[in-house]
């Protein structure tokens, strides 16, 4: 463009001299021309135009620097995975044999500690705040939410009861009605001549009233 304007000389090219001579200037303004001087004389670009991409280069390249990513899963292992998840989960659902052995044996050691303790003259709020009983009912509280999650938790109960207060009874909830009515006979007689509760301590005992509520709440379903 420089050439053409000096080619432009006399007063009838003035004129177009000056635009030409305009649009030069603006050209070696803009950010592009400044930028490609520079790389020419080997500087860095300005405003980055005409950079070369070094990362790009270097993956070309091959880097051993460059890492790969991460492969997914293949879909066998990732399903085994799955599986081995739901069989962990599953297996820690309900009680084992040993702690369904150990949930009936500490009722009945909860039971002859009472029973102990009354005959040493202790009243039933004393022998529910006995260290030995606290941790017992502690640990038998633990195996029956264990075994039935929730079932421990008043406001559960409360849900579940209203949920359940007008459906009939499943055969399977029917035979533990009969099985209760049953139970409560023999353990409030147990109490009562092998230890020595009074009418009082027996009416006060947890498991019997965790008993009796159960067994009022099946048969209020029953109409």
């Amino acid at each position: 463009m420089d050439e053409q304007i000096a080619q432009l000389t006399g007063k009838d090219n003035k004129k177009e001299r000056s635009a030409k001579s305009k649009e030069a200037s603006e050209l070696k303004a803009a950010p592009q021309y400044v930028d490609a001087c520079k790389v020419a004389k080997g500087s860095e670009p300005r405003s980055g135009f005409f950079v070369k991409s070094s990362a790009a280069a270097t993956a070309k390249k091959g880097s051993p620097d460059a890492k790969a990513p991460p492969s997914e899963l293949p879909a066998s292992l990732e399903k085994k995975e799955k599986e081995e998840k739901k069989a962990k989960k599953t297996e820690s659902a309900g009680l084992s044999p040993a702690e369904k052995k150990e949930l009936e044996q500490l009722k009945k050691d909860i039971v002859e500690r009472k029973a102990q303790l009354k005959g040493e003259g202790l009243s039933g709020g004393q022998q529910n705040k006995d260290p030995q009983v606290v941790e017992w009912v502690k640990r038998m509280t633990e195996l029956k939410e264990k075994e039935d999650p929730g079932s421990t938790q008043q406001a559960d109960k409360k849900k579940d009861a209203k949920k359940k207060s007008s459906a009939p009874l499943s055969s399977e909830e029917q035979k533990e009605l009969d099985a209760l009515r049953g139970e409560i006979e023999v353990y409030r007689q147990r109490l009562k001549t092998e230890f020595g509760y009074s009418a009082k301590d027996i009416k006060n005992d947890e498991d019997l009233l965790d008993m009796e509520k159960r067994l009022a709440a099946l048969e209020k379903r029953l109409g």
